[in-house]
C-alpha cells in the first residue's frame, strides 16, 4: 500500500505534515499550494524536504516542475493542465519521481510511459470539490487500473472505512488531503492500514 498526504496549509501546517509523515512511514507528501508564487512556495518545500530529512518520505511538489527542480525535492505531481509528463521526463535527473493527476482511463494510458505513478479521482464524494462534481467511482477506478501498469492510488473522499473497496478494485493505494487532517497514524497503524489493504489486494 502506498501512502500520499496532500498538504493544504490552510487546514494544516506542511512542515509539521512533513515532519510527522516521516516519523509515521508515509510514503509521500505532495505539496500542493496552488495559490503561491514560486519564492514562498520554495520556502516551505525547502523546509518540508528539511523535515523529511534521512527518511524514506519523499516530497513532491503539485505543478511546479520548476520549483521541484530548484529546491532538490524528490519529484513533481502534474495536474492536466501541467507541462506534459513526457517532456518533464526529458527534464528530470535520474531518480526524480514524476505522478499525474488523472480522470480517465485514455488519460491515464496516454502518460503512463513517462510517469512513477498516477493519481486518480474523484473516486467518492469530498467536500473539496463542489456539488455535481462528477465522480471516478470504483467502477472507473478499475478501468484506470486495467489500463496502465505503474501504481494508481485513488483520491477523492478516502476513508479507512472505503480501503477495502480501494484495494479491491486493484489500486495499490490513496492519497488524500482530509484523512490527515485530524493528525497522523502512528508507524503501527500504519502498518496495520497496510497489512489490510494488502491482504485485500492479494485476495481480489
Amino acid at each position: 500500500m502506498i501512502v500520499c498526504v496532500v498538504t493544504d496549509r490552510r487546514r494544516a501546517d506542511p512542515v509539521e505534515q512533513a515532519r510527522r509523515a516521516a516519523a509515521a512511514g508515509i510514503d509521500l507528501i505532495q505539496v500542493r499550494e496552488r495559490d503561491l508564487e514560486a519564492a514562498p512556495l520554495a520556502a516551505i518545500v525547502r523546509a518540508m524536504l528539511e523535515a523529511v530529512g534521512g527518511s524514506a518520505t519523499r516530497v513532491t511538489v503539485n505543478d511546479r516542475l520548476d520549483v521541484a527542480l530548484a529546491c532538490g525535492a524528490h519529484g513533481v505531481h502534474l495536474r492536466a493542465d501541467s507541462i506534459p509528463a513526457a517532456k518533464a521526463r526529458a527534464l528530470a535527473p535520474a531518480g526524480f519521481l514524476i505522478g499525474q493527476s488523472v480522470h480517465g482511463a485514455s488519460e491515464a494510458a496516454q502518460c503512463a510511459g513517462f510517469v512513477d505513478y498516477v493519481i486518480a479521482g474523484t473516486v467518492f464524494p469530498t467536500r473539496s470539490k463542489t456539488q455535481g462534481h462528477t465522480l471516478l467511482g470504483l467502477s472507473g477506478l478499475r478501468l484506470i487500473v486495467d489500463a496502465v501498469r505503474v501504481p494508481v492510488l485513488a483520491i477523492g473522499g478516502v476513508s479507512v472505512e472505503r480501503f477495502a473497496d480501494v484495494a479491491a478494485s486493484g489500486a495499490q493505494g490513496i492519497a488524500a488531503i482530509g484523512l490527515f487532517q485530524g493528525g497522523m497514524p502512528t508507524p503501527a497503524t500504519l502498518a496495520e492500514w497496510r497489512r489490510a489493504f494488502d491482504s485485500v489486494r492479494r485476495a481480489s
